[in-house]
């Protein structure tokens, strides 16, 4: 894991002008990405998330830098997206980076108010809404990115890659609880190289920041706490540290090796390409679940 070589005030370039999007921006790596966002000088940052009281002091604390705009949102409630992303599109005829790091792990098993299991409702469908929402805007823009958080634990997805035939259920089996995040984070890498497959004008990535300690990482079992842990090498990243991958993407023009950032590409940290499977560069599995997420997110229209 290369992070030494990554200053955010010198490596993230002048952003005047720019109207950036944040799911998740209450806490953890979404709060410490606007952090950072805000010292180049955006024209806007809209970012989602809850409690509404924490939004609103973050709006307090970094007005003065920037136009920050805090949105109540739900991520499990495909309403709740819709109108976040509607308060968006009707402030702003253009959108130049989102960044889809909302998420949920290990969470009991239930189904989403919109009747999707709650990992892929969380982590996949509000993010897949929020982009389609946001397209137009997003295609006028002169060169726009949409950078989704995934994570290495996505190689622990079921055989296949993805259980659709059980997505409206709890997943709730023994077996299946092991798999329901990896399975969403799958989906990330999946729908990122789709939308740069189809939307070639939108640079899209995947990303895995790393093992950060967040109150999402926090809220897990030791055994899991380790595991994550051991998988980088001992390392836990700090919030800041965790943006840096995301900061990276959705600012930079080359990799860690000098070159060309390749559209649809998984990366880690820090602009390292990352390590995929077979599964997770499936083409036909990406456009398939492609039409799967399209006929979920219009049935609740």
């Amino acid at each position: 894991m290369q992070l030494n070589w990554y200053n955010p005030d010198t490596e993230i370039p002048d952003l005047t002008g720019k109207v950036i999007v944040v799911t998740g921006g209450t806490a953890g790596i979404g709060h410490a990405v606007i952090c950072e966002l805000v010292k180049h000088h955006p024209k806007q940052i809209y970012f989602t998330g809850r409690p509404r009281t924490q939004g609103e002091k973050i709006v307090a604390e970094l007005s003065a830098e920037t136009i920050v705009t805090f949105l109540e949102c739900d991520h499990s409630s495909q309403a709740s997206v819709r109108a976040a992303a509607t308060r968006i599109t009707d402030a702003s005829d253009t959108i130049d980076i989102v960044f889809c790091i909302a998420g949920v792990m290990s969470v009991p098993p239930a189904v989403s108010v919109d009747g999707y299991e709650m990992h892929m409702a969380v982590n996949h469908l509000a993010h897949a809404l929020l982009i389609k929402m946001l397209l137009p805007s997003l295609l006028r823009a002169a060169a726009p990115r949409v950078v989704i958080t995934s994570s290495a634990a996505f190689g622990m997805h079921p055989r296949g890659g993805i259980s659709f035939d059980t997505l409206r259920t709890p997943q709730g089996g023994l077996l299946e609880r092991e798999w329901r995040y990896a399975q969403s984070k799958l989906a990330n890498i999946l729908f990122a190289a789709e939308l740069a497959r189809r939307y070639p004008h939108i640079t899209a990535l995947s990303t895995h920041p790393g093992v950060v300690q967040t109150a999402m990482l926090a809220q897990q079992n030791a055994l899991v706490r380790l595991l994550g842990s051991l998988m980088q090498f001992g390392t836990l990243l700090t919030p800041a540290q965790g943006a840096y991958t995301q900061l990276w993407a959705g600012t930079a023009s080359k990799d860690v090796n000098g070159a060309e950032i390749v559209n649809g590409e998984k990366y880690d940290p820090i602009g390292v390409p990352g390590a995929q499977t077979k599964v997770s560069r499936d083409a036909e599995l990406a456009g398939r679940l492609w039409d799967w997420t399209e006929q979920a997110i219009t049935l609740q229209q």
